[in-house]
């Protein structure tokens, strides 16, 4: 039977703003892609990503120069070789995934975690004043995780303290997206750890990290910017103490798998993130997460619409994927 691969951008509102370190928006930006073959179809979802040089009309250009290769049957280990990494390539290969399954009767979850259980993720919090950012965690504070996005000068420690106070109880995560310097990284990091921080994620930009091989981790640090796929892993050591797997960084779950196994047997810890997208981006990411450090797959619930059938969320306990939504 032959396959037939379409692609279509399309667009979900997210419920309010939501603002980083490099700045604000108020959709989340996706591109779907659709392999057919016979009556099956598998379906996977990107988000083409800015910071790594990615446009939705390029990775759009991407898909469509495998389609001859995907429509003559290339298998995911091959689509590797074929595509760079990062978000086109995570799409074809998350359909893939779901191809498989939906052809063979088979779920993915039986040969990637066969067992799956709910996981707890973390809830982000969008970077604001001190104020802002205290309601909003003052609101989630019943939540057990909360990521909180901070790189915004001198205002972070405030920010920090802000969000500690409003939840007291929650475990934090400081996501500084590459907005803290050399000069800052000691007191910030110091102030995070008083302030009883579990994870700092890519306090500075990814090539200018070196300080962090000389000055103590009084909080353990993550990178995210700074890895993409297992070749990464080498250079991070002594840098960091866990890597943020995204499979629209490391190019597709297949490839994020790779990383994840590699990054254990060097003795990272592991967190497994998203960029803002819906259920079906983060479906194959659930698998992926099982037994993992930290879970980051709230993406779903920043939207005010979601696919249908997508994950199931309650409070902040993300179950497995139902095969009517991916694999």
């Amino acid at each position: 039977m032959a396959r037939v691969i379409s692609v279509e951008a399309q667009t979900f509102p997210i419920a309010g703003v939501f603002t980083i370190s490099r700045g604000s928006k108020t959709e989340a930006e996706v591109i779907l892609c659709t392999i057919r073959e016979g009556d099956n179809a598998g379906r996977g979802e990107c988000v083409p990503y800015k910071r790594y040089g990615e446009t939705t009309a390029g990775v759009l250009a991407q898909i469509e120069a495998v389609r001859a290769a995907v429509e003559s049957g290339i298998d995911r280990l091959a689509l590797i070789k074929a595509m760079p990494a990062g978000a086109a390539r995570n799409a074809v290969d998350c359909a893939l995934w779901d191809l498989e399954a939906k052809a063979g009767g088979a779920p993915a979850a039986a040969r990637i975690a066969p067992s799956p259980r709910p996981l707890e993720t973390a809830y982000t919090l969008s970077l604001g004043e001190p104020g802002a950012m205290a309601a909003q965690a003052r609101a989630n504070a019943g939540r057990p995780l909360l990521k909180v996005k901070i790189g915004g000068g001198d205002g972070d420690i405030a920010r920090i303290r802000a969000v500690r106070n409003a939840a007291p109880a929650s475990r934090i995560i400081l996501d500084a997206n590459e907005g803290w310097t050399e000069e800052d990284i000691v007191r910030n990091m110091q102030a995070a750890a008083d302030l009883g921080v579990a994870l700092i994620e890519q306090p500075l930009p990814a090539g200018r990290d070196g300080i962090l091989r000389h000055i103590a981790h009084p909080v353990p640090v993550c990178a995210d910017e700074s890895v993409h796929v297992a070749g990464d892993l080498p250079a991070l050591a002594g840098l960091y103490d866990a890597v943020n797997i995204k499979l629209d960084k490391s190019g597709g779950l297949t490839a994020a798998l790779m990383l994840r196994d590699e990054a254990r047997r060097l003795g990272f810890g592991i967190m497994v993130g998203c960029m803002v997208g819906t259920s079906l981006a983060m479906a194959p990411a659930v698998l992926l997460a099982q037994g993992a450090d930290y879970v980051d797959l709230d993406g779903p619930l920043l939207l005010s619409r979601d696919r249908e059938p997508g994950l199931a969320y309650e409070g902040s306990l993300v179950s497995p994927p139902l095969p009517a939504l991916w694999g």
